[in-house]
């Protein structure tokens, strides 16, 4: 890589949340610019309310694609409303974007406004860590989703195509408050072929998430992807939830409270977990970002690099 210039226009990488200033790669971010030798891009927060108004989402989409400067972003949190409100201001969206109606990279080519949706890659990376090979087939474990947005979707894409029946569940439940974003959910996995047993549930009541725990079989697999804990307090199950035995409970935030991590963290020892939090998608996610925005590979050396770097500043 050539070092970029000291004289070069500095340039703006968008990072569209709820709590951006909260978040550690307000830290880390520059020291990723210094290793891929970029230090003429910085970093720029857009915090919006859940679910915000989509003329606001249209009009950032707007400012990115004309900003001279601007070389594109990640999105989190707001990926499913982003897309609906603007896909069509970009001029490329990548089969995944498509399959999954949601977007969490902004990138600009030749003048064009290009978008991907990175998570079914990063969320499968992140997930074979933890679990390893053949996980589903050695522990004969379920999937419960609690939470249906974007990180959802995205895992239920990776486990979907695993060749292996092995690596795949045999059953996923996806749990949500809000009806249309488990209406979103079934129509991505409609157009796929699987063999994986889909349920949808609707509800709001933490102490039913503590039902549906306890019928587990053990070495199940218990994910919050609500975002409580981090965008919102609380946590979906209740202090009284019974996980399985040899279950692997994945916290997606690395950041907040952590309320269900902590849950999870208390039955440790006794159930024989697995607990990991969402550092290790946090990283696969932004590092798979940046290099669609700066149009750079990232290969495993690189990855480990950033990671190291990352680790210091988290």
């Amino acid at each position: 890589m050539t070092p970029s210039s000291s004289n070069s226009s500095p340039k703006t990488f968008y990072f569209v949340g709820v709590t951006t200033g909260q978040s550690s790669i307000q830290r880390i971010f520059p020291r990723w610019m210094e290793v891929l030798q970029r230090t003429d891009v910085t970093l720029q927060g857009v915090d919006f309310p859940l679910h915000a108004d989509p003329a606001r989402y249209r009009a950032l989409v707007q400012h990115i694609k004309h900003d001279a400067n601007g070389i594109g972003g990640l999105v989190t949190s707001h990926k499913i409303d982003l897309y609906n409100a603007a896909h069509d201001l970009f001029d490329e969206l990548d089969p995944y974007a498509r399959l999954c109606a949601e977007l969490s990279s902004i990138a600009k080519r030749d003048g064009r406004l290009v978008g991907h949706a990175i998570d079914p890659i990063a969320m499968g990376q992140a997930l074979n860590m933890i679990l390893g090979d053949r996980y589903f087939g050695r522990t004969g474990g379920e999937v419960l989703c609690l939470g249906a947005g974007g990180a959802a979707t995205a895992i239920a894409l990776h486990l979907i195509n695993q060749t292996a029946a092995a690596d795949r569940p045999q059953r996923f439940t996806l749990v949500d408050i809000a009806a249309e974003r488990l209406a979103h959910a079934q129509r991505m996995v409609a157009q796929m072929v699987t063999d994986i047993a889909f349920n949808y549930l609707h509800h709001d009541q933490a102490a039913s998430n503590d039902a549906l725990v306890a019928r587990l079989p053990a070495g199940s697999v218990i994910i919050n992807a609500t975002g409580m804990g981090k965008d919102r307090p609380g946590s979906p199950v209740t202090d009284g939830v019974n996980f399985p035995q040899a279950a692997t409970v994945w916290e997606l935030n690395y950041r907040g409270t952590l309320t269900f991590l902590h849950q999870a963290l208390a039955q440790r020892n006794a159930q024989q977990l697995i607990v990991s939090d969402g550092w290790v998608a946090f990283l696969y996610g932004w590092t798979g970002v940046i290099a669609q925005v700066l149009d750079l590979p990232i290969d495993d050396d690189l990855f480990a690099q950033m990671a190291h770097v990352a680790a210091e500043h988290r």
